[in-house]
């Protein structure tokens, strides 16, 4: 229980913290008001990432808030009245991943906070980790790059808005090279931009390791969600195929 400025206490339990972008987060507010009687004037869920950010030579982390969702409107609280709010929110298809097979994901830290719009100001209770798991066609291509040896190095969250993408930041899950593939470039960077039917796939690599060089080079192709998964390792190598051809590394 979080006990808010005005000593209502809050506490939100969630149905499923294992969730899939586009499914539906489930959950209640049970809360308890103070030692007075209050207007409050709307509850609202907020969904939130931590993100890196750089300035000039520094960089570091910030919280951003990329879903607020209102799930009451205003009511009356009476002293010391125990009252809850259930809510269904569908979780944005763009949301990263947080978690693979259950597990957290390393580097990453998604959560959910409750706000009580209360006497004219905002309460923010505690922060409520929040899991997304794969898409099914995000996991046939992280199956795919393990099965062409690349090994995961981090994953995190860098401030921007890519081409294609509604979101103020993009994630980056860092492998390292494997198999064939360690003759042609050290390192490489995953994104995704999923929307509803298919996703944008884009991919960086750098032979020597330093991304931001003249040395990088791209690619970017989409995956349908209904593409059997060989077609979708099928169209990975390609990307990645295409990325060494464009530097002469084949």
């Amino acid at each position: 229980m979080a006990a808010f400025g005005a000593g209502v206490e809050v506490d939100t339990v969630l149905q499923n913290s294992q969730v899939r972008p586009g499914e539906v987060l489930r959950g209640q507010v049970n809360f308890r008001g103070g030692g007075s009687d209050y207007k409050v004037e709307g509850i609202f869920i907020d969904f939130t990432a931590v993100v890196e950010v750089e300035s000039g030579d520094s960089e570091y982390k910030s919280t951003y808030s990329f879903l607020r969702q209102q799930i009451t409107g205003s009511f009356h609280l009476a002293a010391g009245a125990p009252q809850s709010a259930p809510f269904e929110i569908q979780v944005p298809w763009e949301t990263p991943i947080s978690a693979i097979g259950g597990h957290p994901l390393r580097g990453m830290q998604l959560g959910v906070s409750t706000e009580l719009a209360l006497a004219g100001a905002l309460d923010k209770g505690d922060l409520d980790p929040l899991f997304v798991n794969p898409l099914p066609a995000q996991d046939h291509v992280l199956g795919a790059l393990d099965n062409l040896g690349f090994r995961f190095k981090k994953a995190d969250l860098e401030r921007g808005t890519l081409h294609g993408s509604r979101m103020p930041f993009f994630q980056e899950i860092e492998y390292y090279a494997g198999g064939d593939y360690r003759r042609n470039f050290n390192e490489l960077e995953l994104t995704f931009i999923a929307g509803p039917q298919a996703m944008d796939i884009i991919l960086e690599a750098d032979k020597r390791g330093s991304f931001g060089s003249s040395n990088d080079t791209y690619s970017r192709f989409t995956v349908r969600y209904d593409d059997h998964p060989g077609q979708v390792e099928q169209s990975l190598r390609g990307g990645l195929q295409s990325m060494a051809q464009k530097r002469g590394w084949f």
